[in-house]
């Protein structure tokens, strides 16, 4: 915001002359003296400020030391000099990442993986996004607290399960979920309706292509819709009743109530959720991913994290592993940035 003059001198009629503004003064003694305030604050509250130490410290020692490793994607890889001593290579990692190099597939591989992580968080945003809001409405219209409770509870259950477990119930589902069918029972069930040939059933969906990204996204949904419904449903129930209670003396039914009350009520919070999921489009955890996938779906089913995995750790090639985190972190950035910005000009709510 431009600084006028006004709010520095003021025009004294009286006396014929600019006078400096006292709101000015003011505010030149807040902005002087903040730092003492922040000091007291914490003074006053270090008990409280105690325990961001945790947090902070796993941030810096998990999260922002290992970020320095990622210098190895502009370095010549050595064995025996640590990231910093290691001779400069430029952007050559990044080069064969981008447009390959003579009778080199990696180009190839690294554009279907970058096109799979897109994909996979599109998909994502679409069908996963909407369900917690969709839950929380839900939640929200239950009338019985016993009811809501155990349908809550249901719905979080899936969240506190490791990746291991909800990967291999997966795959039982679909695989192998009988002592006398190799079949799943969902593999079993689409089989029976016709939807799929018993070809196709027997040999696995999760061998076939074309089901990983609609198995990885249902699964997705079961996991994490009711878990991530929490926040929707504390937004809702923070709206006034008095609203509610205008709303009926004007007739509004249910759903006018949901569209013109609710709604708009818990847009700010629907706007930040929707910012971080955008930011973390490009961020796919390798772990159920790899967990899931095989050689025969790679086609569909290999995202960044994978590749780097496969040929950072089980290649030894780290440069081009960290080369390709480092893109695909870029990329997650510039989108994070975006959607701020769009959604700061569009709603006036954004994350900075």
């Amino acid at each position: 915001m431009a600084t006028k003059a006004a709010d520095f001198l003021i025009y004294d009629a009286a006396a014929g002359v600019y006078r400096e503004n006292p709101e000015q003064i003011v505010r030149d003694d807040v902005e002087k003296h903040n730092w003492k305030h922040v000091a007291l604050t914490i003074m006053k509250d270090w008990r409280l400020y105690l325990m961001l130490v945790p947090m902070l410290l796993v941030f810096l020692l998990w999260r922002y030391l290992p970020m320095y490793e990622l210098l190895g994607c502009f370095k010549v890889p050595d064995e025996v000099k640590p990231v910093a001593d290691q001779l400069f290579s430029g952007f050559s990692y990044f080069k064969r990442l981008l447009v390959g190099g003579a009778g080199d597939s990696m180009s190839t591989e690294f554009w279907r993986a970058l096109r799979n992580t897109f994909l996979l968080s599109f998909y994502g945003l679409c069908f996963g996004f909407p369900m917690p809001i969709l839950l929380a409405l839900f939640f929200n219209e239950i009338r019985s607290n016993i009811v809501r409770s155990t349908c809550q509870v249901l719905t979080y259950l899936p969240k506190f399960m490791s990746t291991v477990v909800m990967t291999s119930l997966v795959t039982m589902l679909v695989k192998q979920g009988s002592l006398t069918s190799s079949m799943g029972i969902i593999s079993q069930a689409l089989s029976g309706l016709g939807l799929i040939s018993e070809e196709v059933a027997m040999k696995g969906l999760l061998n076939n292509p074309a089901f990983f990204r609609a198995i990885y996204q249902i699964s997705g949904v079961w996991e994490g819709a009711g878990y991530d419904s929490i926040v929707y449903f504390a937004a809702i129930i923070a709206i006034s009743p008095t609203s509610y209670e205008a709303a009926q003396i004007d007739g509004a039914g249910k759903m006018s109530q949901m569209r013109y009350v609710v709604l708009p009520s818990i847009l700010s919070t629907i706007v930040i959720m929707l910012i971080t999921r955008i930011g973390s489009l490009l961020n796919i955890g390798y772990e159920k991913v790899l967990l899931l996938y095989n050689t025969n779906t790679y086609m569909t089913a290999d995202v960044v994290s994978t590749f780097a995995n496969r040929y950072g750790l089980e290649g030894s090639q780290k440069g081009l592993a960290a080369a390709a985190e480092m893109m695909n972190n870029v990329i997650g950035m510039l989108l994070v940035i975006s959607a701020n910005t769009v959604a700061r000009k569009a709603s006036d709510t954004s994350l900075y």
